[in-house]
């Protein structure tokens, strides 16, 4: 399958439902649930989908580092990364187990 992108998510959900809704209503309900997993994950710094996974929020610190064009040292600032961790059940079925 490749990226799934919103709209792919979109066809996929009218296509499985045998949908009345019309695409823009369930766009609306894709996009506000995932507007609900940004805002929690910016309020709790970490957003927890039993049988999926973990998504954790943490600050990387200043750090030294290099511009491979001109070799010249700069310093890369302090930003916020998103890591993923797959819950035991999902990995397990990713494993065939």
């Amino acid at each position: 399958m490749g990226t799934l992108t919103k709209a792919g998510i979109i066809e996929q959900i009218h296509e499985k439902t045998d949908s009345h809704r019309h695409r823009s209503e369930i766009k609306e309900l894709v996009e506000f649930t995932l507007d609900m997993m940004k805002e929690v994950i910016k309020k709790d710094h970490e957003l927890l989908i039993s049988g999926f996974g973990k998504f954790e929020a943490y600050s990387k610190k200043t750090r030294r580092g290099r511009n491979p064009q001109t070799a010249k040292e700069i310093v890369l600032p302090s930003r916020k990364v998103i890591v993923y961790r797959l819950s035991r059940k999902f990995r397990a079925e990713l494993n065939g187990e």
